[in-house]
C-alpha cells in the first residue's frame, strides 16, 4: 500500500496556492496550520491558540483565499493590532494566492486616508487592517460591511493588551452576514474568550502542540552596567559586531529610541529608529531599508518592531530589559534566523538583576554576566567614553563603599574619619560606616560626595599611608 500524500499536498489546495507555496520553498506544515486549515477550509469558526512566527498567517490566510473569488466587493476582513502587522499579513496572504487574481488591500492609520479609500472605492476583495481605520472607513461609506462573510482576528490578546477590543467588537457585531470567524492569539484572556463564546458559532479550539516560546540556540550574556554607561557598552558591542551585521536594539520608550539615535550619531554610529508615533511611511521605510541591508542599526520599542522579520538581524541588544520574560524570549528570538549564528545582550543595572534571574528560571536559560566585548585590536580608545557612574555603585541610601589601605591597627575609625572630613572639607553626615580589619578599611562616602573625596584623598597621604582609595562593588 503506497502512502498517502504528505506535506501541503495533502489538502489538495487550489492549484494557485499549491504553486506558491512550492515557489517559496515550503514543503511541510506547521503545527498551528496542520491543526487549523482543515476546519477553516470546510467553513467551522476556528480558535486558534498560536505564538508569533508559528505560520498562523497561513492557517487563517489560506481557508480565507480559497474561500473568496475575484468579485470586487469584500468578502474576508482580517484585523491586526499594528500597522506593520497588518503590511506583513497582506503581503504574506498575496504571495500564498499566487496568481488567483483577488485584491487585497491594507488600510492603516498614519497615511493618507483618502488613497486608501479610493482604492476600496475601485474594488476590494479581501481587507487587512487596524480596527481604528477600518472603523473609519465604514463609518466614511467606504468599507461595506454587508458583504463580509469572513472575519478574521489577529492576535486577540494584543488587541486586547493595546485597548483596540471594543473597537474590534464594534465591527465584529456589524459583519452582520458573516459566516465563518477564524480567532487567533498566543494567549487567551477572559475577556476574549467571553467574547469568542458570545460571538462564535459551536468553534473548534485547535493550538500548537508545544505552547512553550521556543527560545532561539543563540549566544545570550548579560552585563551589569548603570544607566550612565549603556552607552558605552553599547559602542563596544557594536565596535565588535563588524559592519556586515545588522543590530537590533530594544528600549521600553519613544523618548529613548530618539535619545539612543541621536547619541550614537554624536560618535559616529549610524542608527535609525523605530517607534509608534513615527509617520506610517517612514516606518516603513525604515523596515525596507533594515530588510535590504542599506541600514545596519535600528533602535525599537517592541510595539513598533512587531511585525519585523528580517532574517539577517546578528544581535539583539536590550538597552533596557522588558517587564515581561516572555517578552524578552520573543526580542532574541529575532536573531539566528534559519540556522544562522546570533548573539543576544542584555544591560541590567543593580535593580534589575533579579529580573535576569526571573528570565532565567522561567525559560531554563543560563545567561552569564560578563564583561562587554573588548576593543579590536590595535584600538586603544573606546568608541563611546566611559564616564563615573556613583549611583550604580551606591546602596539603597545612597552610600558608596570605598576600600583604603590602612590596616585596623595602624589607626581608629575616629581619626580616619576626622582626617578625611578635615581634608575634603564635607561635612561628617556624608560619611556613614566605617569597618576595617587587618588588610584594609571601608568608608561610607555619600554618592554626592564620594569623586571628590576620592579625588583628594588619593593624592594625599594619612599618618604617612598611601590610602589608594577604590570602590568596593556592593
Amino acid at each position: 500500500m503506497s502512502a498517502g500524500p504528505t506535506g501541503f499536498d495533502r489538502w489538495d489546495l487550489e492549484s494557485h496556492i499549491s504553486k506558491a507555496i512550492s515557489e517559496r520553498g515550503w514543503e511541510e506544515p506547521t503545527e498551528i496550520q496542520i491543526e487549523a486549515i482543515p476546519h477553516g477550509r470546510k467553513g467551522r469558526d476556528v480558535v486558534g491558540q498560536a505564538r508569533t512566527g508559528s505560520g498562523k498567517t497561513a492557517a487563517f490566510g489560506i481557508p480565507a483565499i480559497e474561500r473568496c473569488s475575484v468579485l470586487g466587493k469584500i468578502q474576508a476582513i482580517i484585523l491586526c493590532p499594528t500597522r506593520e502587522l497588518a503590511v506583513q499579513v497582506s503581503e504574506e496572504m498575496s504571495i500564498l494566492q499566487g496568481e488567483k487574481g483577488l485584491k487585497i488591500e491594507t488600510v492603516y492609520g498614519g497615511t493618507d486616508i483618502d488613497k486608501q479609500a479610493k482604492r476600496l472605492d475601485d474594488g476590494a476583495d479581501i481587507v487587512v487592517g487596524t480596527p481604528g481605520r477600518v472603523i473609519d472607513m465604514a463609518k466614511r461609506g467606504h468599507l461595506k460591511m454587508e458583504s463580509i462573510s469572513l472575519f478574521c482576528l489577529d492576535e486577540a490578546d494584543r488587541m486586547l493588551d493595546m485597548g483596540f477590543f471594543p473597537d474590534v467588537l464594534w465591527i465584529f457585531e456589524r459583519t452582520v452576514n458573516r459566516e465563518q470567524t477564524l480567532l487567533f492569539s498566543a494567549t487567551f484572556p477572559q475577556e476574549v474568550l467571553d467574547a469568542a463564546e458570545e460571538f462564535l458559532n459551536n468553534p473548534v479550539h485547535v493550538m500548537s502542540e508545544d505552547l512553550e516560546v521556543e527560545v532561539p540556540e543563540i549566544d545570550q550574556y548579560a552585563v551589569k552596567v548603570g544607566r550612565a554607561n549603556k552607552l558605552w557598552a553599547l559602542g563596544r558591542i557594536i565596535g565588535d559586531a563588524g559592519s556586515d551585521s545588522q543590530i537590533l536594539i530594544f528600549t521600553n520608550t519613544k523618548r529613548m529610541v530618539e535619545l539612543i539615535v541621536e547619541r550614537l550619531g554624536k560618535f559616529r554610529f549610524r542608527a535609525v529608529g523605530l517607534h509608534g508615533d513615527m509617520p506610517q511611511n517612514k516606518r516603513e521605510r525604515v523596515l525596507d531599508s533594515f530588510r535590504d541591508g542599506s541600514e545596519t542599526i535600528v533602535v525599537a520599542t517592541d510595539v513598533a518592531a512587531r511585525g519585523l522579520d528580517v532574517d539577517g538581524i546578528t544581535h539583539v541588544v536590550n538597552y533596557d530589559l522588558p517587564d515581561d520574560s516572555e517578552v524578552y524570549v520573543h526580542r532574541i528570538g529575532r536573531t539566528g534566523r534559519m540556522g544562522r549564528k546570533g548573539e543576544a545582550w542584555s544591560f541590567s543595572t543593580s535593580s534589575e538583576v533579579s529580573m535576569i534571574d526571573k528570565i532565567c528560571s522561567t525559560w531554563g536559560l543560563e545567561i552569564p554576566f560578563t564583561d562587554p566585548p573588548a576593543l579590536p585590536e590595535g584600538r586603544d580608545r573606546d568608541f563611546i567614553p566611559r564616564r563615573d557612574d556613583w549611583d550604580e555603585v551606591s546602596d539603597y541610601f545612597g552610600m558608596v563603599r570605598v576600600s583604603m589601605k590602612v590596616k585596623k591597627s595602624e589607626t581608629t575609625k575616629r581619626e580616619l574619619v576626622d582626617w578625611i572630613v578635615t581634608e575634603s572639607r564635607i561635612p561628617e553626615i556624608a560619611i556613614g560606616e566605617v569597618t576595617s580589619n587587618d588588610e584594609s578599611t571601608i568608608v561610607e562616602v555619600h554618592v554626592e560626595k564620594v569623586a571628590y573625596v576620592i579625588d583628594v584623598i588619593k593624592g594625599r597621604k594619612f599618618q604617612g599611608i598611601s590610602l589608594e582609595p577604590a570602590i568596593v562593588n556592593s
